[in-house]
């Protein structure tokens, strides 16, 4: 099983399409991660069962509260 893959992410902040790397150990929680274009902090939160699909959804800061 595959602990870690590689996903193609919209910054919520720039729109720029980025890839980034989600550790299936990190699935029910939130986490921050830098933009690599624009530098601002994206929200990560991750749903799903490892070894299934997991789901990545993407928020500014301002959109979490």
């Amino acid at each position: 099983m595959e602990q870690i893959f590689e996903k193609a992410i919209s910054c919520p902040y720039c729109g720029e399409q980025i890839s980034v790397l989600i550790d299936t150990q990190e699935v029910g929680q939130e986490y921050i991660e830098d933009c690599q274009v624009c530098c601002r902090p994206i929200v990560f939160h991750l749903w799903g069962n490892p070894g299934e699909n997991i789901e990545v959804v993407v928020q500014t800061e301002d959109d979490t509260f």
